[in-house]
């Protein structure tokens, strides 16, 4: 959504996990998104500010802030009362590897999240030992325009994804033009 163009197959486009929530994101924050059957295809566009409550799927935040990094304006994310008891204080580390970035974070409000979308900038950031932060972190990262993004701990992926990093080195190569080409998950 934020870099080019992703087709994943074997995936139920009305399926009732609740990390299918992220489709509703996405459509939400303007991305362009086509389903068929058994897959979801998202393009690159112009990305805005967007609401989402993401109590009854916690495991979406890393991914929904890194999104709402990507964004024109001001993004809302409800739910952070979920996010302390996991692999970190995954609001407190979201914050931290963001605002590393040169994006701003608000956890002012009490299960709100407000992320300040912008222009990456790199930095060294930390998983704190957390899969899904460290793949946030790189979805992030792939519009840093400025500098470069180390994640230490990157290799905590393997909790949940171990070709997490072969796979989205599979999604950075450039077309003529210098933009990621269509890429089939």
């Amino acid at each position: 959504a934020t870099t080019g163009e992703v087709t994943v197959r074997n995936l139920n486009p009305v399926s009732l996990q609740a990390d299918m929530a992220i489709v509703d994101a996405l459509t939400r924050a303007g991305a362009q998104i086509t389903t068929t059957t058994d897959s979801v295809t998202v393009r690159r566009s112009p990305l805005h500010a967007f609401e989402f409550d993401a109590t009854h799927c916690p495991d979406l935040f890393p991914a929904l802030a890194a999104l709402a990094a990507s964004c024109q304006g001001t993004s809302m994310l409800r739910g952070t009362r979920r996010l302390a008891h996991k692999e970190s204080d995954r609001a407190r580390t979201i914050a931290d590897v963001l605002e590393s970035m040169g994006i701003n974070v608000d956890l002012s409000t009490p299960d709100v999240m407000r992320v300040t979308g912008g222009e990456i900038r790199g930095a060294e950031v930390s998983s704190h030992n957390d899969h899904r932060i460290a793949m946030a972190a790189a979805v992030a990262a792939l519009r840093c325009e400025r500098g470069s993004v180390t994640i230490c701990g990157a290799e905590a992926v393997a909790k949940s994804y171990p070709e997490f990093w072969d796979d989205l080195s599979g999604l950075l190569r450039p077309d003529e033009h210098g933009h990621n080409e269509k890429t089939t998950i």
